[in-house]
C-alpha cells in the first residue's frame, strides 16, 4: 500500500530519524507498560490503563526523545482493546511528529510476511509505525515484502542481528568470524546500497560487549541506524556504547524503558529522568 496517489511524498525514515536526532538527541524511550509499572503508576492492569500510560508517556517524552518504541506484546496480551490503545498512541505521535518504532520482531514467509507488512508498514494501516522490528531467522530474504514497503511508504525497519540475551549465542555466534550475525548485517548494508542514509536498520544489543568485533560485523559500513536496547537498567551506559560499537556510534539509537519509566506518572519527572539518559549518553 503505497501513498496515495497526489499525496505529497513522505521523506525516507532515514532522514527524518536523522533530523529527530539532529534536534532532540539520539534517545530512543521504550514504551512498556509492564503490569508493576501500570501498579506503580496507579493504574489497572487494563486497556484503559495501558493507553492512559502509553499516551502520558508520549506527551512527556515526545519532545526530548528521538523516537518512543511500543513493545508490542504487551498491548497484544489485552486483546482488541489493547492493539486500540496501541493505535491511539500511534495515532497521536504521527500528529505530534514523534517518531515510532513498533517492536513487534515480526517474521514469516510469502503472504504471512506480506500481510505483516501492511499491518505495521502499509499507508492507512491503523498499526503502521514510522518502523518496526523484525526478525530474519527464516532467512533475511523473507523479510522482503517488509523492507520494499517501507521504502516505498517512507517508512523503516530494525532487523535482529546481535541481541545481547544468552540464548542468542546459539543461532546468532554460530560460524565465528563468518557468523550468521555477520550475514544479516552484510544483507542489510547491501539493502541501503545507494541510499542516505539507509531505510534498513539493524537491532544489535547495548550489552554486547566485543561480540560485534569478535563475529566480524562491520557495523560502520551499514549505513543505516542502529537500535540497541539495554541502556540504564539493563546495565549499559555511555562507556558500554563506545565499547561496543565503537566507529559506528553516530548511527546507534540507544534505547532506555524502565530508568525513564519508573520516574512516572508525574509528566515533569519523565521528562527529566528522559533528558537526563539522553545527556548521559552524549
Amino acid at each position: 500500500m503505497p501513498p496515495e496517489a497526489g499525496s505529497a511524498p513522505r521523506a525516507s525514515f532515514g532522514e527524518r530519524l536523522a533530523a529527530a536526532r539532529a534536534s532532540k538527541g539520539s534517545l530512543c524511550v521504550g514504551i512498556d507498560p509492564h503490569p508493576n509499572l501500570l501498579s506503580a503508576w496507579g493504574l489497572q492492569d487494563s486497556a484503559a490503563g495501558l493507553e492512559h500510560f502509553s499516551l502520558a508517556v508520549l506527551d512527556a517524552v515526545g519532545p526530548v526523545a528521538a523516537a518512543v518504541k511500543p513493545q508490542v506484546a504487551l498491548y497484544e496480551r489485552h486483546g482488541a482493546r489493547g492493539l486500540a490503545a496501541l493505535e491511539a498512541l500511534l495515532a497521536r505521535a504521527a500528529d505530534a511528529g514523534v517518531l515510532t518504532i513498533a517492536d513487534a520482531k515480526r517474521g514469516d514467509i510469502g503472504s504471512t510476511m506480506q500481510a505483516y507488512a501492511d499491518a505495521w508498514l502499509g499507508e492507512g494501516s491503523p498499526l503502521a509505525a514510522d518502523a518496526v522490528t523484525l526478525n530474519p531467522y527464516l532467512g533475511f530474504e523473507s523479510l522482503r515484502p517488509a523492507i520494499d514497503l517501507a521504502a516505498a511508504t517512507g517508512r523503516g525497519v530494525f532487523v535482529l542481528a546481535l541481541t545481547s540475551n544468552p540464548e542468542g549465542r546459539s543461532v546468532q555466534h554460530v560460524g565465528g568470524a563468518e557468523s550468521v550475525a555477520r550475514s544479516i548485517a552484510r544483507a542489510a548494508a547491501a539493502e541501503n546500497a545507494g541510499e542516505e542514509p539507509g531505510h534498513v536498520g539493524l537491532v544489535v544489543g547495548a550489552t554486547i560487549g566485543d561480540a560485534a568485533q569478535r563475529l566480524g560485523l562491520d557495523l560502520p559500513s551499514l549505513n543505516g541506524p542502529i537500535l540497541a536496547p539495554g541502556v540504564g537498567a539493563q546495565g549499559a551506559g555511555a562507556a558500554e556504547l563506545r565499547s561496543a560499537f565503537g566507529e559506528a556510534l553516530p548511527f546507534v539509537l540507544p534505547t532506555s524503558s524502565r530508568a525513564v519509566l519508573a520516574a512516572g506518572p508525574e509528566p515533569v519527572a519523565l521528562r527529566v529522568a528522559a533528558e537526563r539518559s539522553r545527556d548521559e549518553l552524549a
